[in-house]
């Protein structure tokens, strides 16, 4: 999406706003912020899209309050912008028609935890990491990293994925049910406890990567793993992409159960080595883990080792310790802020898609020949088992020129995918950035998902201005 198409989107706020603020300050008192700080930091993007702030911020506490919201707004006309930790990467907490952030930071409650049944139920503004430290004594853990620290409220609705899903799948796979309030103020349970049903619509997965637009997700039941008994972590060099990728497309094809494998050029190994004090060669890297009990551990990582010599890949540096395995993720997980040492006063804006595993190679190929044609720094990572890469574009934000750039270099990248049958979008969702590829990618699927829209939230006050081009 242009930014300039954004731009031009924004409208002033609804009629009904001023009325609607002073229903809600009634209801919420002081909790209802409207100091422009407080505003300017619920529209924070990590993107080139400028911040489009909210009328108000309000601080829930309860599913009854965001009822109460719901009700108020739905009377008026007014927006509804839910907002977790603000860690997305595609524009999904703007205001482009002002209305009120919800903010869900204080619903950080785990509800309960079910060892015997592998589950959890936790309020939508746990985070990931509150999560697993809550779970630390009971053996189990949630396996979804994206990276960032995000709650598990906005991991749903963006279908958050990460370094993990190749073996633990994405949120779609590990959301067994959730509670939502819809753009009437219904409170809505999608499933029951029970691991699997046949009991109608798939509410649970319409809601998952809805991204607000149909639903206030206000709790989740998660499915929960046991810490492996052992676990090994480990990086290995390589001459070029192709040779690391072609590993990772043996790796699959043969049912090794790697846990993580992650893609590094040599961009990315610069920047890492820099920001974390690694001294690893500036060649392409795998980074990998593999989980399980020690013979199967071991197992893993021969097989790993004989394959990565096969393409001509260097030796597999292991990491069992926690604190070297942490360092290795840490890296890893801080490549957002290493990028920046690559362009020291650049912004980083990242982008993703993701194609079969079989095209990986050459859509990486292809991005980084394009890159360097057009003259963009642009360093690549991604989580390769299951096809997702990630492209880092270092610009400067004040120069025009940059921005066309960096935006038609992404229509190519979101192209080239698509022709390769693959998406715009592998995890960072579509928002405001992404809304122009989606009906390239699915065509007539479009029209029935703005069927959905509209039967559900007929006004348009949920996350209006996210998904659809136009609503």
């Amino acid at each position: 999406m242009a930014l300039a198409d954004i731009i031009a989107e924004q409208r002033p706020a609804r009629p009904g706003t001023p009325d609607a603020l002073a229903d809600l300050r009634v209801t919420f008192g002081d909790r209802l912020v409207t100091g422009e700080d407080v505003r300017r930091a619920h529209s924070h993007v990590t993107t080139y899209i400028p911040s489009q702030l909210p009328d108000a911020v309000l601080f829930a506490e309860s599913e009854a309050e965001i009822q109460d919201l719901v009700r108020i707004c739905a009377k008026h006309g007014m927006p509804i912008v839910p907002f977790g930790t603000g860690s997305s990467l595609e524009g999904h907490v703007n205001a482009p028609f002002g209305g009120v952030s919800v903010d869900l930071s204080r619903m950080d409650r785990v509800l309960s935890v079910n060892p015997g049944d592998l589950d959890c139920t936790v309020e939508t503004g746990v985070t990931r990491e509150a999560l697993n430290s809550h779970l630390r004594d009971t053996g189990l853990f949630f396996p979804i990293d994206p990276g960032a620290n995000a709650s598990l409220g906005g991991m749903a609705a963006t279908r958050a994925s990460g370094t993990n899903a190749v073996r633990y799948g994405t949120m779609r796979d590990n959301v067994i049910g959730l509670t939502a309030i819809m753009a009437d103020g219904t409170l809505v349970r999608t499933a029951r406890r029970a691991k699997k049903t046949a009991a109608g619509y798939d509410l649970t997965r319409l809601l998952v990567g809805s991204e607000g637009t149909l639903g206030i997700i206000t709790r989740l039941n998660l499915k929960l793993y046991g810490i492996p008994e052992t676990i090994l972590s480990g990086v290995c060099a390589f001459p070029d992409v192709t040779n690391a990728v072609n590993a990772v497309m043996q790796i699959v094809q043969i049912g090794v159960p790697v846990a993580r494998i992650e893609l590094l050029d040599a961009l990315s190994i610069r920047a890492t080595n820099t920001h974390a004090g690694m001294t690893l060669p500036e060649t392409p890297h795998l980074f990998v883990e593999f989980h399980g009990s020690p013979a199967s551990v071991e197992e893993q990582a021969e097989l790993f080792a004989a394959i990565v010599e096969d393409n001509g890949g260097g030796s597999f540096q292991s990491a069992s310790k926690a604190e070297e395995r942490s360092r290795l993720w840490k890296a890893r997980h801080d490549f957002y802020w290493a990028s920046m040492s690559l362009r020291p006063g650049a912004k980083a804006i990242a982008t993703d898609v993701c194609v079969p595993v079989s095209r990986l190679a050459d859509c990486i190929d292809e991005t980084r020949a394009d890159a360097e044609a057009v003259g963009l720094l642009a360093p690549i990572v991604g989580h390769v088992g299951d096809g997702n890469f990630h492209v880092t574009l270092l610009i400067d934000t004040a120069v025009p020129a940059e921005i066309d750039k960096a935006e038609a270099f992404m229509a190519r990248l979101a192209e080239r995918a698509l022709d390769m049958d693959g998406t715009c979008t592998g995890e960072h969702g579509v928002g405001q950035g992404k809304r122009g590829y989606l009906s390239r990618e699915l065509g007539p699927a479009v029209d029935v998902m703005r069927a959905i829209k509209t039967a559900l939230d007929p006004q348009n006050i949920l996350n209006p201005g996210k998904i659809f081009t136009s609503q």
